[in-house]
């Protein structure tokens, strides 16, 4: 393709799909609110941009053949932080893809869309909703408004519900984990499958241990080859047992299950870790 759009540049993830993309397309946008993203690549530009300026938004975006919309706050936050990047962000991003042409936006959803379902209900793509924070109902919110533009504006968009996708070293992870190499094939088949209406896929590996099903996802071609299960018995010996009657242990949100609002979850799977270090 000639234009391809990545939001959130500078994060965690979005920093590891720029040299992926940029194979992808002749030109690369990448996108934040950083100062800098370090050095570009040959046919990359990085323009800073908030998302919630809908005016910046519609001159990155103007004719792109297809966003990647990584970009937001990736953590539980205060309600107006989450309002502005994440809910108006996700609005002014496919806007502006309406009215610059885009034929697909990818987006990176949450698993916490979904987080208050138990993970022994192994939930598939067709679960309701179930947010366990702000940060997830603005997850759900984006799913919902991906979905309305598809079928009113006939902008394509795969929706992806990202798990734990960090080194695994805590017990849930066992079962939740995405290796980056399995995030990058996730993207690039979100990219390259030739249509896919209004998706969603949980962006999970193939973990013998997964807490949800991704059958429903099969035209998308996302075939994840790592697995956690190579890590489970290191983790699980310095894992001190768990409380069964504990929501964040219970629930696929994890920890996210039982934050007060507007708290971070974040902090929340640190403890989880530095209590599977001790």
């Amino acid at each position: 393709m000639k234009k391809l759009v990545l939001t959130g540049a500078a994060g965690a993830l979005g920093s590891r799909l720029r040299g992926p993309l940029k194979k992808m397309c002749d030109e690369l946008v990448s996108t934040d609110i950083a100062d800098d993203i370090g050095e570009l690549q040959k046919g990359e530009t990085y323009v800073q941009a908030d998302l919630s300026n809908l005016d910046a938004m519609l001159k990155i975006i103007d004719g792109a053949d297809m966003v990647v919309h990584f970009g937001a706050i990736a953590d539980e936050a205060a309600w107006d932080d989450i309002l502005q990047s994440n809910i108006i962000g996700a609005y002014n991003v496919w806007e502006a893809a309406y009215r610059g042409g885009v034929k697909r936006v990818v987006y990176a959803s949450s698993v916490h869309a979904v987080g208050m379902h138990k993970k022994t209900d192994t939930i598939g793509l067709d679960a309701p909703h179930r947010p366990d924070t702000y940060y997830g109902l603005a997850k759900c919110f984006s799913e919902d408004l991906a979905s309305l533009y598809w079928d009113k504006r006939g902008i394509e968009a795969v929706c992806l519900r990202i798990f734990s996708c960090a080194p695994a070293t805590n017990a849930r992870s066992i079962g939740t984990w995405l290796s980056y190499d399995d995030l990058i094939h996730l993207v690039e088949r979100s990219v390259d499958s030739p249509v896919v209406g209004f998706s969603i896929v949980y962006g999970i590996s193939n973990n013998d241990r997964a807490v949800v099903d991704n059958a429903k996802a099969g035209h998308l071609g996302y075939r994840p080859k790592d697995n956690a299960e190579v890590f489970a018995k290191e983790v699980f010996a310095g894992t001190p047992p768990l409380d069964n009657k504990d929501l964040a242990n219970l629930c696929i949100g994890g920890p996210f299950a039982t934050v007060e609002l507007g708290n971070s979850g974040v902090a929340g799977i640190a403890k989880m870790n530095a209590d599977s270090d001790d």
